[in-house]
């Protein structure tokens, strides 16, 4: 599998399409990915696995749908990978779209698109692409087939990741054991173990099943016998189980039926007794009754003569309500009357304030002739309006005929003044033309050379002012890790001060008669004290916030240290070694050259369309004269006409307005007098009309008040009632009288009074001797249906429990076959003496191999003194076949990994993780691996190890391999020319490639 190129839009950290180039980058051999923390740098791995798998490795696959699209992105832009490659021969573009929530393209929110995937295949003949499938699960396994790994595989055979392979080498046999498992799929091995033991599971639960049914079931028989069967201690497995299961079983059935027997005597001798203190308990419960019905009519009888006299006023009140009801179509005619005729003199009142005094005491006759007089004169008046209005018009039409003569007089003088100097004006732009397009010839050499210079100059700034602030970023974290030391040392003295303390904060608590939290006393006879100095908890915690806030400052100028050294390196190898000041002159002449050319040359465009305009204008002056003149000698004649018009109109217009200003304002003061007049005349009828109805209606109501019966018409007002009180106060009379109604009827009731003559009824003995009698009745019912159910159920015990026992045999025998293999797959069996599982077993071999081809590896990276060897020695009490050990050929011994150094764990880690790459692609089919991503780790490895480690990863390319190494380390910069930077800024990350091409 080889590499070709990878675009990236909208993904991770990269909000705006970005492209790699593998094939310019494997050109090489070894390419080295750097960039700052967070910048990216595993994004472009997690793009690889993605385009292949549709997944990202790691931990990072959970919730990928979303998070893989980046922050950045434009909210229009789609995520979208493309891989170009070569696999088994065949040269494929993989394209994936993960799930995309887009702003909607009609009206607003979002909606969801579906992941998207496509696979096209290059053909050799032609040289085109051609499609081969938009299916998710085709593609996928369409790509696994052909690489013949899973995505688990992939990342862990090309995207080498070095802190899994460091533990894996220190791990446990467990551990080694599933990783391995996950990259040479011995899961048909393991599938054997898990069958064999879920058989000896299933057969174990079966017999066990068995024996806890027959014990279960003598249980059952033993708690429905009760006290009559007794159980020897049994358990699941002991001999005679079935035999005194069986007997104890016939004892029990024969003492229940006797049990049965007696119980049925008892219960007929209850049921009589029942049936006699039941009849009783009815008669009592009868007279009971009557008595409280006879005594809660007595009471209800004399609050009802309590209430007589409350009760024949609410009937009198009623009699006056009834009676003024036919008061009431009078009154409410009488105050609509009243509310119409102040309306209408209010009105009236008004109207009349707005005329003249002269008309201010007149009738509505007097007020109705004066509006028709100013009506006739206002007609009048329509002719002079019109004639208004034309004399307006005219005045308007000789205005604008003076407005167009005196423009067009300015357009002949303008175009004559301008016309006069066109030849010199047109000859003048010509020249700076010639000289502007000189100018820009030498803008253009210029501008080749100054861009490279500007460069060269901000990185020889760049390199004066970061060796400036190295020995500044230096000197601050020398400070700060002093600073740091010191809260350290303060917080730990003031620590063991408190804790020299501590028993005073401890007996400040304590109260007389409370326990003490240490010893457990309620008595503090001498609680200690505290002394001068005393540190509490609060001044503690202050020191360990002051120490943690200098030891964050202290990391953060170590890393501001080191990031500065690595800019300063990066910026004098692009300065070189020349001066400062002598690049800023040499810049500073060629800005200055070139800034005298861009200036000359920027006037070139402007005096192009200058000429443009020129010519345009001075053939619209030259059209413009003429249609000027024009225009003149036609408006001599209109002018005359519009005079003469205008003297006829102004004499009529003087005859007609009159002394007001104009004949508009005229027919305004006609119309607002004739609208006054007509008001005033309608509300003077409308008063008179609203005075004789109040009257008339004064004279109905006091003649309706007579007849009923009420001294004044107030009277009859006051006694009316609204209907809620009406309902109210008949609701009270009815409820007095069916109350009186009910307590006769009981009363009278010859049942009811001879039980009142009688002794009070004792309910309370009846009701105790019938619930004795009825409780005698359950015990007697629920110990036959016991004694029966007992008889029952131990007949089904017994009959269940002899079936069980015939069906225990061959199970038994089928759990010792099956108990015996699986213990072996397992080894947890004797005779698996190493204890070695069936897939580590298989495993073992594996990892065989793999120690053999990262010795290879190893033994030339650490200078021939490391070899792997697999171990199958058991470890204490765990299980053997998957122990990993290093030889040291300085001292000749074999020794565990983990007492590697950190440098010497990185190599080993890495040599492991290329030797487990070739056993895989082995295993896989023996698929072509030329693509291989090493992450991290370089950067505990001194020079010398590196430059072997560096040499063993430069002979991959003998098996035509290309190495991608992710680092930090400043020193593989300069041994590794192709580089892929990944820059981090506010607006996303970018990619910067350079190759040896």
């Amino acid at each position: 599998m080889r590499l070709h190129r990878l675009d990236i839009t909208a993904f991770g950290p990269f909000g705006s399409t970005q492209s790699v180039d593998f094939g310019d980058l494997s050109a090489a051999g070894l390419f080295l990915l750097h960039g700052p923390t967070g910048a990216g740098k595993t994004s472009v791995l997690d793009a690889v696995c993605y385009a292949l798998y549709g997944s990202v490795p790691g931990a990072r696959q959970s919730g990928q749908g979303t998070t893989l699209r980046s922050d950045h992105a434009a909210p229009a832009t789609r995520t979208q990978v493309t891989l170009d490659l070569t696999v088994a021969g065949r040269r494929l573009e993989i394209t994936r779209q993960p799930p995309w929530e887009r702003p909607k393209k009609r009206g607003t929110g979002t909606t969801t698109d579906k992941a998207q995937t496509w696979l096209r295949e290059r053909e050799a003949a032609s040289g085109t692409w051609k499609d081969l499938s938009r299916s998710h699960q085709e593609i996928g396994e369409e790509i696994t087939q052909l690489l013949g790994m899973s995505r688990e595989q992939f990342c862990q055979v090309v995207l080498l990741p070095q802190g899994d392979f460091a533990r894996f080498l220190r791990a446990d046999a467990e551990a080694r054991g599933r990783l391995l498992g996950r990259l040479f799929d011995t899961r048909r091995f393991a599938d054997v173990e898990k069958r064999l033991a879920e058989q000896r599971r299933a057969a174990e639960s079966r017999v066990r099943d068995g024996d806890a049914d027959l014990l279960a079931d003598a249980h059952r028989m033993q708690q429905a016998a009760g006290d009559t069967m007794e159980l020897p201690e049994l358990a699941p497995g002991d001999p005679g189980l079935a035999e005194a299961v069986l007997a104890a079983a016939a004892v029990a059935r024969s003492t229940a039926r006797e049990r049965l027997t007696a119980a049925h005597c008892r219960l007929a001798t209850a049921e009589s007794a029942l049936t006699v203190a039941d009849r009783t308990l009815e008669d009592t419960r009868e007279r009971d009754r009557l008595q409280r019905r006879f005594a809660e009519a007595r009471e209800r009888a004399a609050r009802l003569q309590e209430r007589s006299g409350a009760h024949r006023e609410a009937r009198t009140r009623m009699e006056r309500a009834r009676k003024a009801e036919t008061v009431a179509p009078a009154l409410e005619l009488r105050d609509s009357a009243d509310a119409e005729h102040r309306r209408a003199a209010g009105a009236e009142q008004r109207a009349r304030a707005l005329l003249p005094a002269s008309l201010a005491d007149a009738g509505p006759a007097g007020l109705a002739a004066a509006a028709r007089r100013a009506a006739e004169e206002l007609g009048g008046l329509e002719s002079a309006r019109r004639a208004e209005r034309r004399l307006t018009e005219l005045l308007a039409e000789r205005a604008d005929l003076d407005r167009r003569e005196r423009a067009d007089e300015e357009v002949r003088e303008d175009a004559e003044a301008w016309l006069a100097d066109w030849e010199q004006t047109r000859a003048g732009i010509q020249a700076r033309i010639e000289s502007a397009q000189q100018a820009a010839t030498r803008a253009g050499e210029l501008a080749v050379r100054r861009d490279p210079a500007r460069q060269r100059l901000d990185a020889a700034r760049t390199r004066d002012r970061l060796a400036e602030d190295t020995g500044t970023a230096a000197e601050q974290a020398r400070a700060a890790r002093e600073r740091a030391l010191a809260a350290q040392q303060h917080w730990l003295d003031l620590k063991e001060r408190r804790l020299n303390g501590i028993a005073a904060e401890l007996a400040a608590g304590l109260t007389d008669g409370e326990p003490c939290a240490v010893c457990g006393a309620t008595d503090h006879p001498a609680p200690a004290r505290k002394v001068d100095g005393h540190v509490d908890r609060e001044t503690e915690e202050r020191a360990l916030a002051d120490y943690r806030r200098a030891d964050e400052r202290r990391a953060e100028d170590e890393r501001r240290l080191g990031v500065v050294r690595e800019a300063l390196a990066a910026a004098s190898a692009e300065a070189g070694d020349a001066a400062t000041e002598q690049l800023a002159r040499a810049v500073e002449e060629l800005e200055r050259e070139y800034a005298r050319a861009r200036d000359a040359a920027s006037v070139l465009h402007s005096a192009q369309e200058q000429l443009r305009r020129a010519e345009h204008e001075h053939e619209a002056r030259t059209a413009a004269q003429r249609e000027a003149a024009v225009r003149a000698a036609s408006r001599v004649g209109r002018r005359e006409r519009l005079d003469q018009e205008h003297r006829t109109l102004a004499e009529e217009l003087t005859r007609a307005r009159g002394d007001a200003p104009s004949v508009a304002a005229r027919a305004e003061q006609l119309e607002q007098g004739v609208a006054r007049l007509t008001e005033a005349a309608d509300a003077a009828r409308a008063a008179e009309e609203a005075a004789q109805r109040l009257k008339a209606a004064d004279a109905r109501l006091a003649d309706a008040a007579f007849r009923a019966g009420f001294d004044t018409p107030q009277a009859a007002a006051d006694a009316l009632l609204d209907d809620a009180g009406h309902r109210e106060l008949q609701r009270r009379l009815d409820a007095w009288q069916h109350e009186e109604a009910a307590v006769r009827a009981v009363l009278a009731e010859p049942e009811t009074a001879a039980a009142a003559q009688l002794p009070p009824a004792d309910l309370a003995a009846a009701q105790r001797a019938a619930e004795d009698a009825a409780r005698r009745v359950r015990e007697a019912a629920s110990a036959r249906d016991a004694a029966a159910r007992r008889c029952a159920e131990l007949d089904r015990l017994s009959a269940r429990a002899a079936a069980a026992v015939r069906r225990l045999g061959p199970l038994r025998e089928e759990y010792d076959r099956v108990a015996r293999m699986a213990g072996l797959t397992a080894g947890t069996s004797a005779d698996n003496e190493r204890r070695m599982r069936l897939e580590s077993y298989v495993l073992a071999a594996r990892l065989e191999q793999v120690a053999a081809a990262a010795t290879a590896r190893l033994h030339r990276m650490s200078s021939g003194r490391y070899t792997l060897v697999h171990s199958d020695d058991r470890t204490g009490r765990g299980r053997s076949g998957l122990g990993l050990h290093v030889v040291d050929a300085w001292t000749g011994r074999e020794r565990d990994t983990a007492t590697l150094s950190g440098g010497e764990t990185f190599f080993a880690s890495l040599a492991l993780a290329l030797g487990l790459a070739d056993v895989v692609t082995d295993e896989a089919g023996g698929v072509r691996l030329d693509t291989l991503f090493i992450d991290e780790g370089f950067g505990s490895l001194d020079d010398q190890t590196l430059d072997e480690v560096l040499d063993v990863l430069d002979s991959l390319r003998e098996r035509d391999r290309s190495v991608g190494i992710v680092s930090h380390v400043a020193d593989l910069r300069r041994r590794i020319h192709a580089q892929l930077e990944v820059v981090k800024g506010r607006t996303g990350s970018v990619l910067r490639q350079r190759g040896i091409r």
